[in-house]
């Protein structure tokens, strides 16, 4: 009897170990990985991805018009390691039929948890008050010294209140916050309903909230959204917290705002480009705190993100259905 081919995947990136055990025992497919931490160089990738069935990629893979044409007739199935899908061209991805999975909802908890941490870190100043301990600066308790804003009390102000928007609030509730605001395309009373969230202009959340975290999509609507306008709407006593795309954010115009005290600090886990470049005016700044886009960087999440691409790409590739398929 006349054996089955292999099918080809090649996965663009070192996935932790739980996904990959998964594509080591899948027995109907031929597994190629690029072993390695940093990103594929393009011509590795074009290289890995000619002939494939399907492909395990990340965020940071452009797979474009290029790139498909590169991995021809074979490719069936794309399998993103994230919840983000601005990196592939979707139109031209649907035009081939190319299935594609993602990993949404395993990513919600830690990726809120960061917000939390990134929003307490910046808004109580902790970079400048470790900074001040290590450089002599702690000389003894004064009264209006790394003073910084709390939460108890205030408004918060949410952009984009899906599910990870909404596990922000969770965990933002208990800490007093008298007042939350949100706005997106469209108001969703339902999931507002648990924290009382109103359901607000952009402007009007700008100028209102204590605390602004931005958790929406990237699209055409979103790209540049908190710009000069929306700054200059905000208390000088605010503070900005973007965990969702550094693109929603116009980073010269937030440099503006924040070294001329427009409003009190900002805390990014997103920028543009990824990584920030060393010399990046935001990173001269005492009053903006910048991780290099760590939201769901546990070890437990990220394991189950690539269990779940694992189990999206074999799915697809058999004609299954697929754990978390993104409809086009």
């Amino acid at each position: 009897m006349r054996q089955a081919r292999l099918m080809k995947v090649f996965v663009t990136r070192r996935i932790p170990p739980e996904g990959r055990a998964a594509l080591a025992q899948a027995s109907d497919c031929e597994v190629e990985q690029w072993d390695s931490d940093e990103p594929i160089p393009t011509r590795e990738l074009e290289r890995g991805v000619a002939g494939a069935h399907g492909l395990l990629c990340l965020l940071s893979d452009r797979v474009d018009k290029k790139l498909l044409d590169t991995a021809g007739a074979n490719l069936k199935v794309i399998s993103t390691l994230s919840v983000g899908v601005d990196h592939l061209a979707l139109d031209e991805i649907k035009k081939r039929g190319i299935r594609v999975g993602y990993t949404p909802d395993v990513l919600t908890d830690a990726t809120a948890e960061l917000a939390v941490s990134l929003l307490l870190t910046t808004c109580r100043r902790l970079p400048e008050a470790i900074e001040e301990v290590k450089n002599g600066g702690w000389t003894s308790w004064k009264p209006l010294w790394m003073c910084g804003y709390g939460l108890t009390e205030s408004t918060v102000g949410i952009i984009g209140l899906g599910r990870i928007g909404q596990a922000i609030a969770r965990r933002l509730k208990p800490f007093g916050v008298k007042r939350f605001l949100y706005t997106g395309r469209q108001p969703r009373p339902q999931e507002a309903a648990e924290f009382q969230a109103e359901f607000v202009p952009t402007a009007q959340l700008a100028a209102e909230s204590d605390f602004i975290v931005v958790a929406c999509s990237l699209t055409p609507a979103t790209r540049g959204l908190c710009n000069k306008d929306f700054f200059q709407l905000m208390k000088t006593t605010a503070v900005f917290v973007n965990i969702s795309r550094g693109d929603v954010v116009n980073q010269d115009d937030l440099y503006q705002a924040l070294a001329s005290g427009q409003f009190a600090g900002a805390g990014l886990d997103v920028t543009t480009p990824e990584p920030l470049p060393t010399s990046h005016p935001l990173l001269s700044l005492k009053n903006c705190v910048v991780l290099p886009h760590i939201g769901s960087a546990t070890h437990g999440t990220r394991n189950t993100m690539s269990l779940l691409a694992a189990n999206n790409l074999l799915a697809g590739l058999r004609g299954e259905p697929m754990p978390s398929e993104l409809k086009l």
